[in-house]
């Protein structure tokens, strides 16, 4: 059984028929789904979700695309319903300087005030790291959280080993299927198994199948994960089991809340 460590099912075209995605997912043997927060207004969809489908489990966190739109209102709100909820991390949050480096400063508060947070209530964090690695791992060496995800990782080797020794899991789908991508596939390859967890991103990072398409799906993360395991030569079966072992590691309420 599969499991998507990164999937935004409140998005469209995916909310559109959540059931249907579901559906999906059960029929490729993906049971399930983390389902990450974004900005203030979707907090409550993610719980929602999470509430209505048991095989669905909810991040809380603001992405650093949509800092401009946040003031320290929306940290006490994030950190309220963290008191409240239940979420297995936070995230998802992080720097992302490939879209945008002129609000750099801002980008950092706001990662600094959410690193807090996870801190205090000792959560995991769902971290984007797009062009950002460095300055990321300098803010973890200042505040030092419980471990988490690297999403989207494409870094070097290096960086990598300083997110495992941080207790940091990598996260890796659909980008690497394709044939361009040879130093993510490189890194799939060799970083050792226990680092990875795998992750869809849906509805965005489509594997090359669904190009396409135009978007991704939570599903197809049975797909991906075959993909990933003929890369290392390895039976899929033995990768979606060590998958999930890494997933419960880095992300302990999982295996509590699926019990």
């Amino acid at each position: 059984m599969w499991i998507d460590t990164h999937c935004h099912l409140d998005f469209e075209p995916l909310n559109n028929n959540i059931d249907c995605e579901l559906k999906l997912c059960y029929e490729n043997r993906v049971n399930n789904i983390i389902v990450p927060s974004v900005k203030p207004d979707n907090i409550n969809k993610v719980i929602e979700i999470s509430e209505m489908y048991q095989n669905c489990f909810y991040a809380l966190g603001f992405h650093p695309m949509f800092v401009d739109d946040l003031n320290d209102s929306h940290l006490k709100q994030l950190e309220e319903s963290i008191k409240k909820s239940n979420p297995i991390a936070v995230g998802e949050i992080g720097l992302d300087l490939f879209i945008r480096k002129d609000n750099l400063e801002r980008q950092e508060y706001f990662l600094f005030k959410q690193l807090q947070i996870a801190k205090k209530y000792d959560l995991p964090v769902i971290l984007h790291v797009r062009s950002a690695i460095d300055v990321i791992l300098k803010h973890l060496r200042k505040n030092k959280v419980r471990g988490g995800v690297a999403h989207a990782f494409n870094g070097s080797f290096q960086q990598a080993e300083q997110f495992i020794k941080m207790g940091f899991k990598l996260g890796i789908g659909g980008a690497m299927t394709y044939p361009r991508a040879k130093h993510l596939q490189k890194i799939a390859r060799e970083l050792p198994l226990n680092a990875i967890v795998l992750e869809t991103d849906a509805p965005d990072m489509p594997p090359i199948w669904r190009r396409e398409k135009g978007y991704n799906r939570p599903s197809e993360i049975n797909q991906i994960g075959i993909f990933f395991a003929g890369l290392r030569g390895v039976d899929p079966l033995i990768i979606a089991d060590n998958i999930r072992v890494n997933t419960e590691q880095v992300f302990p309420k999982l295996s509590e809340l699926c019990t």
